[in-house]
């Protein structure tokens, strides 16, 4: 038996990836709200130059396949524009209740710990466009 594919706001992630528009409704400069699947996603992306910054502040009722398949999308979407690299934030850490499991796939994949001078943590990883992992990724 298959796994059913989870769609972003009842879009599939190949079709998001070639959407003409995807930079105005992304790059809005504002907290977008998003689902994947059945989980509800709050994020805010923007443009500093050549980098795309994606900051996740809160994924509700998400399961473990929600940021693989987020992540899969962007990096595919990100090798369409112009973009040297993505900056990744993902502020797991400052949650009422976190969820383990996340965290052991974020540092699987490589995000590290930082800390703002506040005190909060949270997870970062900044991938370059021409990281082997994204040429892969966009075959």
């Amino acid at each position: 038996m298959s796994k059913r594919e989870l769609l972003i706001d009842g879009i599939k992630p190949d079709e998001i990836v070639n959407l003409d528009d995807l930079d105005a409704y992304t790059l809005a400069g504002r907290p977008i709200v998003f689902s994947v699947g059945e989980a509800k996603v709050l994020a805010e992306f923007s443009k500093s130059g050549k980098v795309l910054t994606v900051e996740i502040a809160v994924v509700e009722q998400g399961g473990e396949g929600v940021f693989p398949v987020l992540i899969n999308t962007i990096e595919r979407a990100v090798l369409k524009r112009d973009f040297a690299a993505i900056e990744w934030s993902v502020l797991a850490r400052n949650c009422s209740t976190p969820n383990p499991k996340l965290m052991r796939v974020l540092e699987k994949i490589g995000f590290e710990v930082r800390q703002l001078d506040s005190g909060t943590e949270f997870y970062w990883q900044r991938r370059s466009i021409n990281d082997s992992l994204l040429r892969r990724v966009s075959r």
